[in-house]
Parts: C-alpha cells; sequence; structure tokens
C-alpha cells in the first residue's frame, strides 16, 4: 500500500485537473451500510415495491415506512477521515470536485463545496405537486420520525418527497452534463468506495479513462474496474488511506 500511495501522489502532483467519484464504501465508516448489503435497506424493503417514483405517487404513506429507516439511517451519521481528506483536497486547489452516488450529506457536512450528486440528498425535501423546496431543517425532524409521520407541504397539503433519486427518476441533468464535463478533462480520477458498475456514474472513470486520464482506486477489495480500467489500487479503509495520501500530497509540494 505505501509504494501505491506513492504511485498516486505523483500522478496527482503531475495531474492538472482532478475529480473523484464516490460511492457508499466511503460512508460505511461512518455507520452507514450500503443499500445493497446483506444488512442493508434493499434486505428490508423490496425496492420494486418501495423505493420507485409510482409506489411513491400511488401511497406515499407506504412509501414512507421505507424512508424513515433511510433517514433514521443517515440522521445522527457524521462524516468520517474519508470525507475530511477529500474536503482538504479541495481546499488544497488539487481536487476540482466531488461526483456522488451517495445521499448522505456527508461530502457537504465534511467541507467539499463542488459536490455533485447523482442521486440527490436525503436532507432536502421536495412537493412533487407544487414544486417547493425545503431544507429538512424546516421541520421537526425528531418529532416526526418518533411519530413516523410524514411531512407535509406547508403551501399545498401533499406529502412531501425526500429530494433523493427513485427508481424510475431519472438523474438529474445538470449532474449528468456537469460530471461529463469533469470527466473529459479530469488528468486523474479518484474512485472511492465504489465498484463502479453502476450507469450513469460507472461511466465517468471510462470517460475519463478515454481522455488518457489516471484512474486511482480506493477500495478495501478489487472491483470489476481494477481489471479494466484502474491504474493505481490502493487497497484498505478509505478513512485511512485518502488521509495518508493528504499527508504525502502536502509533504510533496
Amino acid at each position: 500500500m505505501e509504494r501505491d500511495i506513492d504511485q498516486a501522489v505523483k500522478a496527482i502532483v503531475n495531474a492538472g485537473y482532478v475529480i473523484a467519484l464516490t460511492g457508499a464504501g466511503i460512508s460505511t465508516e461512518s455507520g452507514i451500510p450500503d443499500f445493497r448489503s446483506a444488512g442493508g435497506l434493499w434486505a428490508k424493503y423490496n425496492p420494486a415495491e418501495y423505493a420507485t417514483i409510482e409506489a411513491f405517487r400511488s401511497d406515499p404513506e407506504k412509501v414512507w415506512r421505507m424512508l424513515f429507516d433511510m433517514v433514521d439511517i443517515t440522521v445522527s451519521a457524521r462524516y468520517n477521515a474519508g470525507h475530511a481528506a477529500l474536503a482538504e483536497l479541495e481546499k488544497m486547489d488539487i481536487l476540482r470536485c466531488v461526483i456522488t452516488q451517495n445521499i448522505d450529506n456527508l461530502h457537504q457536512e465534511a467541507g467539499s463545496e463542488n459536490v455533485i450528486e447523482y442521486h440527490g440528498n436525503v436532507s432536502r425535501l421536495e412537493c412533487l405537486y407544487c414544486g417547493q423546496d425545503y431544507d429538512k431543517n424546516e421541520f421537526d425532524a425528531v418529532t416526526l420520525i418518533q411519530n413516523r409521520i410524514p411531512p407535509i407541504c406547508k403551501k399545498c397539503g401533499e406529502i412531501l418527497k425526500p429530494a433523493v433519486i427513485l427508481f424510475g427518476e431519472l438523474i438529474p441533468e445538470e449532474a449528468t452534463v456537469r460530471s461529463l464535463e469533469a470527466a473529459r478533462k479530469a488528468d486523474a480520477v479518484l474512485v472511492i468506495g465504489t465498484s463502479a458498475v453502476v450507469y450513469p456514474a460507472a461511466n465517468i472513470p471510462l470517460v475519463a479513462k478515454q481522455n488518457r486520464a489516471v484512474i486511482i482506486e480506493f477500495n478495501t477489495e478489487t472491483t470489476a474496474l481494477t481489471n479494466f480500467a484502474t491504474d493505481i489500487f490502493i487497497q484498505g479503509m478509505a478513512g485511512q488511506t485518502l488521509p495518508e495520501m493528504v499527508r504525502r500530497l502536502k509533504a510533496a509540494r
């Protein structure tokens, strides 16, 4: 791992444009299990029944049974050293953006400012009927969660939906456009805590690779990406490997 981190540092020092793609793996250290894992949300709720936009439109109260568990998982989570390391890279004017598949808002809480969200953010609420948007702090979240009462739009009275992308909804066009632009510019891509096989996010390292970017993968085990696109593989927990890389980058500058 020592040699791999040194190779990553060298590649980043020589890169003019560095981006990051993050997945569930960076947040597991914050106590948020991968929804697809054995102990994840989809083990308890069939996503075809509870996590589609059609299900929400037809029976939002039923879908909120699953959503309350999602909120329970994320509301008490705090960012970890991996999130903080990426925020530090941005402050060092090295990292241009974080493209994330996560909905937990932990990159922002750690201090990252240029975050592109593919799947939305659980800390915001939206009304599908009148278009009103809310921050979760506009509601008494504790009472709502404890009593399992879905939040109601203050403008039209309909049940609100967390601003997360449910199955059947499109990835926001702005996120797609911005991330592809960043991938085309990238000289190096940090792929962290994701197998990078779920599209369209999986396209990011491939687009960058076509433009000869260096793909630096941080994961606890090899993935499908490792064998056909990764140039440098750093094995371990992101909360340990990313801070160590930042430390060495500071020493190399």
